[in-house]
């Protein structure tokens, strides 16, 4: 018997026919590839490069310690100058870019009065105090006038450091909009010791004496350690109220009209003028027009000039301090210090103090 043909039939294979692309066609996709690769090749490796030239050289990089002086108005030729120096954010330290400014102008001959633009809530008690410092410093060795010009705020350390204008009257401008005042002294305590019960966290530090601790968040503040706190935010108060008596003649002889203004309390510009914490209402360029005044100069032969941070290429891959050294980004151990430190602050807030010298 014959085998069935039809099992021995090949099986049916279906093809299709594909169109080759155009010789002139693969000869442009090869010339691409040939051409691009090196080049990506080329730019990825001179990336990687100039990346690690550039991290290797940050430490000798300067960051923002170097001041730059910049023409404001007046006579850009002229030789005799109004430097303005700011004071702006929080003051943290009085030894970081104001003091920079300061020392800019108490070298420079040429400089002839200071207008000082101050546009800050405040901050810590040291920290105004040696502005003041340094402002005084400068006036008192160059003899020089200093006008304020107050910003947006001028409050508490703010305020503090504005005071440096002296006994001169007519000598502090706020703008129409400023809220200044705030004049007090404010030490934050939190008292955590709740929440570390309901998260079954307890505190277990040893210390030398008792009051080494005082003032810690993890349990509730006691009366001799509130007693000790309230003596020095005194003392600190004291202080600001005498600073005030220097640069507000008014207040020297009427102590009463002193205590009304020392409260606390904000004050519109308005406000501040009718209880005498200012002298007029006015932007900065009022302030420089009073300052060439001060420093018996004709407005076209002066150049009013301002301080500016230099631009450093370390700002794009580290933060500069306000001293100047550079830090890299990520956990600020300086702040979560900061936080947990018992201090004095002539700051206006209403929130934790989440301080860091990285501005």
């Amino acid at each position: 018997m014959e085998p069935n043909s039809a099992s021995h039939q090949a099986p049916y294979v279906r093809t299709e026919v594909v169109d080759a692309p155009p010789p002139h066609s693969r000869r442009r996709s090869s010339l691409l590839v040939g051409c691009l690769l090196p080049l990506l090749i080329l730019g990825l490796g001179g990336s990687i490069l100039v990346n690690v030239i550039l991290f290797a050289a940050l430490p000798s990089l300067d960051t923002s310690t170097r001041v730059e002086e910049r023409h404001f108005s007046h006579n850009r030729h002229a030789s005799k100058k109004v430097a303005i120096i700011s004071v702006e954010g929080t003051i943290l330290e009085g030894r970081g870019f104001a003091k920079r400014q300061i020392e800019r102008a108490r070298k420079d001959d040429d400089v002839k009065a200071v207008v000082l633009r101050v546009n800050s809530p405040g901050g810590t008690v040291t920290g105004s105090d040696e502005i003041y410092h340094y402002l005084r410093r400068m006036a008192d060795e160059r003899g020089i006038p200093i006008v304020v010009s107050m910003g947006g705020i001028a409050a508490s350390g703010g305020y503090y450091v504005s005071m440096a204008v002296g006994s001169r009257g007519d000598s502090i401008f706020a703008e129409p909009t400023t809220w200044t005042g705030s004049i007090g002294v404010i030490m934050p305590h939190f008292n955590v010791s709740q929440l570390m019960e309901d998260w079954g966290v307890k505190s277990d530090s040893v210390v030398s004496k008792p009051l080494k601790g005082m003032g810690s968040m993890t349990r509730p503040m006691t009366q001799e350690e509130r007693r000790l706190f309230q003596a020095l935010v005194d003392d600190s108060f004291a202080g600001f109220k005498e600073i005030i008596r220097n640069g507000r003649p008014k207040f020297k002889a009427d102590s009463a009209a002193l205590d009304r203004v020392t409260t606390g309390q904000v004050f519109t510009a308005q406000q501040a003028l009718q209880n005498g914490l200012v002298d007029k209402i006015g932007y900065v360029e009022d302030a420089v027009t009073q300052a060439i005044q001060f420093a018996g100069l004709a407005p076209d032969e002066v150049n009013v000039v301002e301080y500016r941070r230099e631009f450093s290429l370390t700002h794009l891959f580290m933060d500069a301090t306000d001293d100047g050294t550079a830090k890299t980004r990520g956990l600020d151990l300086n702040a979560l210090a900061e936080l947990t430190t018992p201090r004095a602050y002539y700051l206006y807030t209403s929130l934790p103090p989440l301080l860091s010298t990285a501005k």
